[in-house]
């Protein structure tokens, strides 16, 4: 969740909000401190918003839920050119909250028996992994989800961001379809970061072989399983994988990046974009409210029976990012009122996206900055939930 303070050169968000304790029990869901007490108000986290949009944001727009009911917030602008302000029921881009949605349905296939977690990666993609010392018959499919693979970041391969992560190259492949055998094999161009099982590191392609995995197993795309699974049980309206189509339902904001290494320098209007750069990893669109109800159903166990969710909130440690903790395409960190929330970071081009809920499911918070180099996502969370 330290990914808002960084300068972005405006891709696939690389780093994940957070996981929680490791955990040896089997239990339906984490046991975590007492969630913040509820009051209705919500007026440290408008002041929150407010500021991000002071430090550069053009517009935020957030929703929390809690036993007092409802609260929805905006500030700032959805679109530089004509000062229009952002409105409270927005779509947008959640980037690499994606993982949640792909983690879940693998999960879901373990609980009807369709493979284990403990499968090594070639049992489902033969030779798919291989080269510059990485080999999918050494690598679970566990290790994929909590990013102990050591399999490399492919949005981090030369040839990958100099194609379409620079300004001059964005506004060329914008509208280009990139396949996840594509992803595996910017990838598989690199040495592995490290041996399976040895160590953490957060990389997309983890999740561009988990995808491919769904599909392999369930013989459909993801992004139709993922709709069949999750979007329709939960009837979460606005969200979607949109494959290469690369406009944004209305409502919405228009989304800014700078496509550059530096915060400096003129924005640029990213809204349109053929997500499947992004992929399993980070393609999906959604809105606050469906993200709250998203999060809410997964820890109070409407989504995976309960060996499965203790799978996924069995955590590591996220080494690089104090505090935070992964587990299964999801994350957990302690607040600095010991507060622990569970939920996930989201960054692609032009957008960045927070969702996340306590342990009970009782109390969440979802927002987005409709811009990738500025703004204290985590002052936001910290406001809501500690006030």
């Amino acid at each position: 969740m330290r990914a808002s303070r960084r300068p972005r050169l405006g891709l696939v968000g690389a780093v994940a909000l957070t996981a929680a304790s490791l955990a040896a029990t089997a239990l339906a869901a984490p046991a975590a401190p007492a969630s913040a007490p509820a009051t209705g108000d919500h007026s440290a986290t408008r002041e929150a918003m407010d500021a991000a949009v002071k430090s550069g944001v053009p517009g935020v727009v957030g929703q929390a839920k809690d036993t007092y009911g409802t609260w929805k917030g905006t500030s700032g602008v959805g679109d530089l050119r004509t000062g229009r302000p952002r409105s409270a029921d927005e779509h947008y881009r959640i980037g690499s909250i994606t993982k949640t949605f792909v983690a879940t349905v693998l999960l879901q296939l373990e609980a009807e028996g369709e493979l284990s977690l403990d499968d090594k990666v070639d049992t489902w993609l033969p030779g798919v992994v291989r080269g510059n010392l990485h080999d999918g018959r050494h690598i679970t499919l566990r290790q994929l989800l909590n990013h102990t693979s050591g399999v490399f970041n492919y949005r981090d391969d030369k040839e990958f961001v100099r194609t379409y992560m620079l300004k001059d190259a964005f506004f060329r492949t914008r509208y280009d379809t990139v396949t996840l055998d594509q992803h595996v094999k910017y990838a598989m161009a690199n040495k592995r970061d490290f041996a399976p099982g040895t160590s953490w590191k957060y990389s997309n392609t983890n999740y561009s072989l988990a995808a491919m995995v769904i599909e392999k197993a369930t013989g459909n795309a993801y992004g139709d399983e993922i709709r069949r699974r999750v979007v329709e049980p939960l009837r979460l309206h606005a969200t979607s994988v949109p494959g290469s189509d690369p406009r944004v339902p209305r409502p919405s904001s228009r989304a800014y990046a700078k496509l550059a290494e530096s915060a400096d320098g003129p924005s640029h209007d990213v809204t349109e974009l053929n997500a499947t750069r992004a992929g399993g990893g980070g393609d999906m669109i959604s809105d606050a409210a469906d993200l709250n109800r998203f999060f809410s159903a997964l820890l109070r166990g409407k989504l995976l029976p309960k060996e499965q969710l203790a799978e996924m909130t069995t955590t590591v440690e996220a080494k690089g990012l104090p505090g935070v903790r992964y587990g299964l395409g999801i994350a957990e960190r302690e607040l600095s009122c010991g507060v622990e929330v569970w939920g996930h970071h989201g960054g692609i081009t032009g957008w960045t996206s927070e969702a996340v809920t306590t342990a009970d499911g009782r109390h969440s918070l979802a927002f987005n900055f409709n811009g990738d180099w500025s703004g204290d996502s985590d002052a936001v969370i910290e406001a809501e939930f500690c006030g």
